[in-house]
């Protein structure tokens, strides 16, 4: 079997609302989401409330940024290699437990940066492997046809959290600091039940005799070789290094701006509302449009759009631009990975989601360091700038032949 021949199961198309295993999925990886931003607060809220130590609150974040990125690839192969359903439910139950650990000893007193250290190193590591697993055991759930409507709910997910999870976290904690922590482990317990009762069908043996017969990665020689999904990866990856960077940068000029803490609230949630309406929009807008004019149409919006941000004043204005850039977010991803997952087989997209996790993993790590250097100096410029890399990625996008003629799922490029 190549790799553009499915090795999953096809499933009846019945609405997505009624399909019992789909929704189990998008519960699930919405309530490891949610834990996530519920750590990513609540770490350096504690650490604030016990040593007020930028330098802990740094390492916690180091930590569990490290662990996700070192986690992307080995996750990838986990994900092929044993089942994907075991491999959610033994992530979320680890990760039940190592929060639980923190309510713990919390609830008896007992602070200890070294705890948290390793707490966050293992959640980081856990997160790492559940994608890919939930990445991967997607298409075999849903019907082909509905692939592109699932991916495209799916994109959702990370604004629902983004939104839900630190206004929880701050709550929780003010009324008590275990609260958060505690609260994590009950949800992730609740998703491992939720997990205990999702059908995936068996798929296709891994492709492990290539691999000892050749002594190479096959799911890693095959996505390179693979000359749009290779060239999307890397145009993702800018744009996630860009746009890491655009978020710090924009920080420092509200700062600038004497913006208030409250009204910088208002502006990351017009980030969040913008791509939740994109979500709702991805599904027509990618059945409508040319993968090519999707990909390309972003890549120059986005360059426009920054560009604009540097003459926007701070506060909810330029949070409504931001949240005008997010709207068209979701329907590149879903292009993105519709395609990705249509044309690779079962048994290597595991390791297609960990290579995602990598190369949009180490963008999401450098991209601050990148925007805390840019806004240094002048947040404005710091914006021009970004605005100046995203042109470049939009003039790459445009002359590159294969992103011009991306093909249609199912279609293979030349």
């Amino acid at each position: 079997m190549t790799p553009t021949e499915a090795g999953s199961a096809v499933r009846p198309s019945v609405p997505l609302s009624r399909n019992r295993d789909y929704n189990v999925l998008w519960i699930s990886r919405l309530v490891s989401e949610l834990g996530s931003e519920l750590a990513l607060i609540g770490f350096p809220l504690l650490i604030l409330a016990t040593t007020r130590s930028a330098v802990e609150i740094g390492l916690v974040a180091t930590t569990m940024a490290v662990a996700l990125l070192l986690g992307s690839v080995p996750a990838g192969y986990l994900a092929d290699r044993f089942d994907r359903k075991v491999v959610m439910v033994v992530c979320e139950a680890l990760r039940a437990v190592a929060m639980a650990s923190v309510a713990v000893a919390l609830y008896f007193d007992a602070y200890s940066l070294p705890h948290i250290l390793v707490v966050a190193a293992i959640d980081g590591l856990l997160v790492s492997v559940f994608g890919p697993a939930e990445d991967a055991a997607l298409p075999s759930v849903v019907a082909p046809e509905q692939l592109s409507q699932a991916v495209a709910r799916n994109t959702a997910r990370p604004y629902l959290a983004s939104l839900a999870g630190p206004l929880a976290s701050g709550v929780l904690f003010t009324v008590d600091h275990m609260l958060p922590f505690a609260l994590n482990a009950a949800m992730l317990i609740l998703s491992c039940i939720a997990l205990l009762t999702l059908r995936l069908p068996k798929g296709a043996s891994p492709a492990a005799e290539d691999e000892q017969e050749t002594g190479e990665p096959v799911g890693l020689r095959w996505v390179w070789q693979h000359r749009p999904i290779r060239t999307t990866l890397i145009w993702v990856a800018l744009v996630q290094l860009v746009f890491s960077a655009l978020v710090v940068i924009i920080l420092a000029v509200s700062g600038e701006d004497q913006v208030g803490p409250g009204e910088i609230g208002v502006m990351m949630a017009c980030f969040g509302a913008g791509g939740l309406i994109g979500a709702a929009l991805a599904a027509r807008l990618h059945d409508a449009l040319p993968a090519s004019v999707i990909i390309i149409g972003f890549s120059w919006l986005a360059a426009v759009l920054i560009f604009v941000m540097a003459f926007t004043p701070g506060g909810v204005l330029l949070g409504v631009v931001l949240g005008v850039v997010a709207m068209f977010m979701p329907v590149t991803v879903t292009t993105v990975m519709t395609y990705q997952m249509s044309v690779t087989a079962d048994e290597l997209r595991g390791r297609l989601s960990g290579l995602v996790g990598l190369f949009t993993g180490a963008a999401g790590a450098l991209g601050p360091v990148a925007g805390g250097a840019l806004a240094s100096g002048d947040g404005t410029t710091g914006l021009m700038a970004c605005a100046a890399a995203a042109a470049v990625i939009a003039v790459g996008a445009t002359l590159s032949p294969t992103l011009r003629r991306f093909p249609a799922p199912g279609r293979q490029a030349a």
